[in-house]
């Protein structure tokens, strides 16, 4: 594939403007630091091949996460197969603990603990909530997964809910 100079341009442009939050959601997809390096380069190599096709009808904005989310999804469907399902020890231990005194006083710990949560989600749960974080609006999140505005806002309210409930500390 020959680079095109509107290619090469635009993918400046979405690294630069897009760059931390592609690094976020490789975090919130992936809990090993190797693969997660490996599925950042993998976002950014589909991300530039894309940006040949690139053709304006949407905000570079929806495209980025688009591209970024269907790899995403698919390194954690090539990852589940690969693994047939078992847990490794690494991500059993970034499984959120029922309660941790500890963990509660720590800001750091809560951090882990809901990317941990998070990547325990279904992946189209995982995309709409890591979207969501991203502060992206309901109909730019309906764009780039192709729900409705209205079925985003339903799912969103049903994670916060859950998320809410997984977090409740046990009365004593």
């Amino acid at each position: 594939m020959t680079p095109t100079p509107d290619q090469d341009a635009r993918y400046r442009e979405a690294a630069e403007t897009f760059g931390a939050a592609l690094q976020r959601l490789a975090g919130a997809f992936e809990a090993n630091a190797e693969r997660r390096r490996d599925l950042l380069q993998d976002i950014h190599v589909a991300l530039w091949r894309s940006l040949a096709a690139f053709d304006g009808r949407c905000s570079l904005k929806t495209w980025v996460y688009r591209v970024a989310h269907n790899t995403a999804a698919s390194h954690v469907d090539r990852e589940r197969r690969r693994h047939h399902g078992a847990v490794s020890l690494e991500a059993a231990a970034d499984l959120p603990a029922p309660f941790s005194l500890a963990a509660e006083l720590e800001a750091s710990d809560a951090l882990a603990r809901l990317h941990a949560w998070i990547r325990a989600l279904k992946p189209p749960d995982r995309q709409l909530l890591t979207l969501y974080l991203e502060d992206l609006a309901a109909t730019e999140i309906a764009d780039i997964t192709g729900l409705t505005p209205g079925a985003v806002a339903t799912r969103i309210s049903r994670l916060k809910s859950q998320l809410a409930a997984d977090f409740k500390e046990p009365v004593l």
